[in-house]
């Protein structure tokens, strides 16, 4: 299974449903350069997620951290992080990509005393899985386990999971992390949510930096520092670059014209739009409508 239209909320949670039938797991296969803008954009999930790069190498940030991720290595990323990723050096990256519902990780019983903590510390964002540490290697090895299971969907394969979830997660937690819960961080990353979330909500109206700053309850500065540490770029070029990146669908549409989709997407000037796209995706509107409509 490959995702390439990647899908969010206005929130940037993501929209793929991340479980089977039975289970509230998800494991597929991702090409990072095959989906719709290039990368994965921006987004996060009440799940956790393990990556294990099966080709290439791959840029991911976290929050507010940048982190190479090398071929046979892997990521966890937890639960409500904000996260993207792009491929490095054009060396073409594939991953395998595990989501989980945090309550399917370990029975209810269990959940409270080894789950729930490590979701929700603050200093836990991510662990980078190296397959050369022992519990790095357990974990990446039982993430391949898995997607096998799913796909052959083997007697019993739903067991199989479970447990392999648990020698997952323990695997984790032996890791010895003193966790933190620091109210200052929740904070934070709950008004960089609502900042992200309004903008979504109005991308195609006339946006000015008062009206992120309001939605985030922060000063005008204080709102282009959030935007500057954690996505590096001010809040209005996010505003352009997302905006473009709704106008990807459009144009893709056999009856749209450059014009129309430029404004759809809350620009109020095609010339200025045509600048923007150009700049973003090396290729005019025009061209990219041409290219993806034969």
């Amino acid at each position: 299974m490959q995702i390439k239209n990647f899908m969010v909320d206005q929130s940037l949670k993501e929209l793929t449903e991340h479980r089977t039938v039975v289970l509230p797991v998800a494991c597929y296969e991702t090409t990072i350069n095959q989906n719709i803008n290039g990368y994965i954009p921006l987004h996060w999930h009440e799940e956790i997620q393990f990556v294990l790069i099966i080709k290439g190498e791959a840029i991911f940030q976290i929050n507010e951290e940048k982190i190479i991720v090398h071929e046979g290595d892997g990521l966890f990323i937890n639960s409500g992080c904000l996260h993207m990723a792009e491929e490095k050096n054009q060396s073409g990256c594939v991953y395998i990509c595990l989501n989980v519902s945090p309550h399917f990780v370990l029975s209810q019983e269990l959940y409270t005393t080894y789950v729930y903590p490590y979701i929700q510390a603050t200093n836990l964002p991510y662990l980078y899985l190296d397959a050369n540490v022992e519990w790095g290697k357990n974990i990446l090895d039982a993430i391949i386990k898995i997607k096998h299971w799913i796909q052959k969907k083997t007697p019993n394969y739903e067991i199989d999971i479970n447990i392999q979830l648990a020698l997952i997660w323990k695997n984790l937690i032996i890791n010895g992390f003193q966790l933190e819960y620091n109210q200052t961080e929740m904070l934070k990353s709950h008004r960089m949510k609502q900042m992200l979330n309004w903008i979504h909500l109005h991308y195609a109206e006339k946006i000015m930096l008062d009206d992120i700053a309001k939605a985030g309850q922060l000063s005008r500065s204080e709102c282009c520092r959030y935007f500057k540490r954690i996505l590096k770029k001010t809040p209005l070029n996010y505003v352009t670059e997302y905006r473009i990146q709704k106008s990807l669908l459009l144009l893709q549409q056999a009856e749209s014209n450059v014009t129309e989709v430029a404004y759809q997407v809350g620009f109020n000037s095609t010339s200025y739009f045509i600048d923007k796209f150009q700049k973003s995706m090396n290729m005019t509107p025009l061209a990219y409508k041409k290219f993806k409509n034969g």
